[in-house]
């Protein structure tokens, strides 16, 4: 990876990555922190002006996500996919908020309870005065998503945000655990609908670190000699 990629680092028990986007109301916060004994990343996205929140993954630790999330109106919880890992806090999180929980339908039976609506590929969900981009991106498990944040950036063009949970990381893709079929899935997922977006675009993974499709891109053929 190059010198200037923000990491955007966080760990367990240490402060929130705050960053800012400028929305169309005005700014977008975008909120990082990791929680649980798995590192898991949570992401709060906010709209400034508005106060209306998206969360993406409830992961774990669930008072401290409630604790970032005061002063907010949380609009949704998206649960990017149904390993455990990502959904330990997701019920004690919905009922403090009552905010609805949403997943791609080919996770349904992977949560231990039936999230409140499923949402489709290439589905916009508004959060207050911006709105984020579903993208169905299988192959970690069936129902992975991708939610990806488009916004102006300070010099003209769009600036990019995309949040993975486990369909890609510094390094390659998600595990697909030997799986023949889903490592071809994810690699198909990831040059036909991942990396067609530009190579600024800010990776945000569900664990560790981000990265940039800049970053990443050189070495897709790489991944797929490797099979996994």
């Amino acid at each position: 990876m190059t010198d200037d990629v923000d990491r955007a680092h966080v760990r367990r028990g240490g402060p929130a990555n705050v960053r800012l986007a400028e929305g169309p109301d005005g700014p977008i916060e975008i909120r990082k922190l990791s929680v649980g004994p798995l590192d898991n990343n949570a992401y709060v996205l906010t709209d400034v002006a508005s106060g209306k929140a998206l969360l993406i993954d409830a992961a774990n630790e669930a008072p401290r996500l409630l604790s970032e999330l005061e002063g907010r109106e949380l609009v949704a919880i998206l649960t990017t996919h149904g390993h455990q890992d990502h959904w330990e806090a997701l019920l004690d999180v919905a009922d403090a908020t009552g905010a609805p929980t949403l997943l791609h339908p080919d996770d349904a039976d992977r949560l231990p309870r039936e999230a409140d609506r499923h949402v489709a590929d290439r589905e916009q969900l508004r959060v207050g005065g911006f709105a984020v981009h579903l993208l169905h991106t299988p192959g970690h498990t069936p129902g992975s998503m991708c939610v990806l944040l488009e916004a102006p950036a300070e010099r003209g063009g769009i600036e990019r945000w995309l949040f993975t949970g486990d369909t890609l990381f510094p390094g390659g893709p998600g595990a697909t655990f030997g799986d023949e079929e889903a490592f071809a899935q994810i690699m198909a997922t990831l040059r036909e609908r991942i990396f067609t977006l530009d190579d600024a675009t800010q990776v945000c993974p569900g664990h560790g670190d981000d990265t940039t499709l800049g970053s990443e891109r050189d070495h897709l053929d790489e991944w797929e000699a490797r099979g996994w």
